[in-house]
């Protein structure tokens, strides 16, 4: 069955100090998911493990995000996470310092319905 995407929200997050990448990421996921609140569920009578989730992070130096670990921030669905570059770093020249700035896009998928509902 082919899958509709039923939801798309955006977020970005922040390590001003500890250039940490993942935690940029998650802290992006979380800005995200506190944008949306999702009643089609129960209103439809649909469980959330029908629904296929996919994340996409963007941070300078993808290869640092632990995707892994930012799966296990979402709460609903099947989760597929990826990082790409994107984001932003921003230098503190006389620290040294490494300001890490994440986006995150988060895409929600449920299984095409077409035909099974009818507006009254």
């Amino acid at each position: 069955m082919t899958e509709k995407r039923i939801i798309l929200e955006m977020g970005t997050g922040n390590d001003l100090y500890g250039q940490d990448y993942t935690k940029a990421a998650r802290r992006a996921v979380q800005d995200a998911l506190h944008h949306s609140s999702i009643t089609l569920f129960s209103m439809l009578g649909i469980d959330h493990a029908e629904m296929q989730v996919r994340v996409t992070i963007g941070v300078q130096d993808p290869e640092r995000v632990d995707c892994d670990v930012v799966a296990a921030d979402l709460p609903r669905g099947r989760a597929q996470v990826r990082a790409v570059k994107g984001g932003l770093d921003i230098e503190d020249a006389d620290s040294g310092i490494k300001h890490v700035v994440a986006t995150a896009a988060i895409e929600a998928f449920l299984p095409d319905l077409s035909g099974q509902y009818k507006l009254s």
